[in-house]
């Protein structure tokens, strides 16, 4: 039998039986819908939180004091020996707080990042207008500032660049506005302030550095230096490792990636359990279609059908059902993980690979639950099959 007419002839009997067509196609669209939704929003969501990593630098170490021994902070120098290690390209010391920005009459809580001017290199800050801070703007303890541009727009600044801002009483005079860089898994970028670190102590009242950000010259050498980093800080801490932590951020993109990866996978499988379901019901159609047919398969076999003749046959039309059940799972999942994506605010688009799959696969499911049935029907006897 060829294939063209195996299918013309699977599409006549499935289009004969409507509604029990569509119930079974039912079972398998459902499984084949929540499998593309699962798997598109974990990978949309894997890949934003990529993206959301990589934003925030390349190769990339954080050091963090957390507070605990009798040392709870470093100083500028400190940092400097720290941070004196073969393979750092750069570090940025970093003092955050919070303050209130006041421009005339309107004002805005803002985070403040003191820090120094490699600060913009390691965390992939751009700016749109004016210039970042230097360095002879440390060594002067110049009260100067570049804000983000969310800080712009709250206080209704039509040309920031040379204004003046008041920071917790005092003033400082905006040099540079950012690029918009939008809101990460670290927070918005947009509505940031940053200062020279040696001014830190007017507008935070403190000038104790918490946190220090390395930038490693190449991705070969960020273990060799996070070994090196942790070990200086154990010694300045006196072996107190409570005191401090080292942050790779390439190992926390692996660990959300891998558990992305083990949500998509969980709930893959608990959405097989429709197409499990959707099969047993295809195999139940093809079953009672058998029984319906025996006539009809006893007068094919008794016209010279062969056994593998009827086989194909039903197989096709198994595949058929499994077909339509994936085809349109496809679609509803399409248009469902695009709906989950909004809402969640998160991009959920499934790729063409996962819907081609995922068809494939529902058409595999088709056949093999219709096998059973499809092996029954070509085994009748002819003689047998006439008298029913």
């Amino acid at each position: 039998m060829k294939l063209s007419q195996g299918i013309r002839m699977a599409w006549h009997s499935v289009s004969k039986q409507k509604m029990r067509t569509l119930l079974t196609v039912l079972g398998i669209m459902i499984g084949i819908a929540s499998v593309t939704i699962m798997v598109a929003i974990g990978n949309g969501t894997a890949e934003q939180v990529k993206s959301q990593m990589q934003g925030l630098g390349t190769n990339m170490l954080t050091a963090n004091v957390v507070g605990r021994g009798s040392v709870t902070s470093i100083t500028l120098d400190d940092a400097q020996q720290l941070t004196d290690i073969e393979g750092v390209e750069a570090y940025a010391p970093n003092i955050t707080g919070n303050v209130t920005a006041k421009y005339k009459t309107s004002t805005y809580n803002a985070s403040v990042q003191a820090t120094t001017p490699s600060f913009a290199d390691i965390r992939e800050y751009t700016v749109a207008e004016g210039r970042f801070i230097k360095d002879i703007d440390g060594a002067f303890s110049q009260k100067v500032a570049v804000v983000g541009s969310e800080i712009v727009s709250e206080l209704n600044m039509s040309d920031p660049v040379g204004q003046k801002i008041s920071l917790n009483g005092a003033s400082y005079k905006i040099i540079g506005v950012l690029e918009s860089k939008g809101s990460s898994s670290a927070g918005s970028n947009d509505n940031v302030v940053i200062i020279p670190i040696q001014t830190a102590r007017v507008a935070l009242k403190t000038d104790a550095i918490r946190t220090i950000y390395v930038q490693v010259e190449d991705s070969d050498k960020v273990d060799y230096v996070q070994q090196m980093l942790e070990f200086n800080l154990q010694r300045f801490f006196r072996n107190d490792e409570n005191a401090y932590t080292v942050f790779n951020q390439d190992d926390l993109l692996e660990t959300i990636t891998s558990v992305s990866t083990s949500m998509s996978t969980m709930l893959t499988y608990v959405a097989a359990i429709s197409l499990l379901v959707g099969g047993i019901g295809i195999m139940n159609m093809m079953l009672t279609s058998v029984t319906e047919r025996t006539k009809e398969i006893g007068i094919r076999k008794s016209l010279g059908a062969k056994q593998r003749d009827i086989l194909f046959q039903f197989l096709v039309e198994a595949a058929m059902i499994g077909g339509l059940g994936g085809l349109v799972g496809v679609i509803v999942g399409s248009a469902g993980s695009k709906f989950a994506g909004r809402l969640m605010d998160s991009p959920a688009a499934p790729s063409v690979d996962i819907m081609a799959l995922a068809l494939i696969f529902s058409m595999g499911v088709g056949v093999l639950f219709g096998f059973l049935p499809a092996r029954r029907a070509s085994k009748l006897n002819p003689v047998d099959a006439l008298r029913q």
